[in-house]
């Protein structure tokens, strides 16, 4: 077991944090987050811009609106991570995501633009996990929605939170090309 399995254990129910734990189902978080940003590539690099931008569903994000959420969220759990590392139980401010999906414009935003913010945050960030220690991975933040979590915890649900939009931008691509 990793330095990283041994601290990201979630100890209470919360249906949010379990549901993206189970995606993760056993492998090493840090290699599941080394591999979004070349999978985020190949799918940018094998659809056109017009296809992600597309909506396939009414009041849901684009393929390309959720690459942007990926750079959001690399961008806010970097900060958390440096946050935790540094002070006592900081808290740690959720985020209003369809805010910031619709202030910050993203799908009039080229793809390629969007992996590339989203590619450089994540090397930024990997390169922290990967530095740290068994003991700083039980240090904690306090959640203002979900309460006290480890950064063991949070690098685990951010591993569930790729796959979990990965998986989605594939169900949304395929809608896109196979309406109705």
């Amino acid at each position: 077991m990793t330095a990283a399995q041994a601290g990201n254990r979630v100890t209470d129910a919360n249906p949010y944090r379990e549901r993206l734990r189970n995606l993760v189902a056993g492998r090493d978080p840090i290699e599941v987050l080394s591999e979004t940003a070349s999978t985020l590539a190949e799918i940018v690099a094998r659809y056109p811009a017009e296809v992600l931008q597309a909506r396939p569903f009414e009041g849901k994000w684009t393929p390309n609106e959720i690459i942007g959420h990926l750079g959001d969220s690399e961008w806010v759990y970097g900060y958390r991570v440096r946050l935790i590392l540094c002070e006592d139980e900081p808290p740690i401010a959720g985020t209003k995501q369809e805010a910031w999906v619709a202030g910050l414009r993203y799908n009039e935003r080229q793809p390629s633009e969007l992996l590339e913010i989203f590619r450089t945050l994540r090397a930024l960030n990997i390169a922290e996990w990967r530095r740290m220690s068994g003991d700083d991975l039980q240090r904690k933040g306090q959640h203002n929605e979900r309460g006290l979590e480890s950064l063991g915890a949070m690098l685990e649900m951010l591993a569930g939170h790729d796959l979990s939009h990965l998986d989605q931008i594939r169900r949304y691509i395929q809608a896109i090309k196979e309406p109705g």
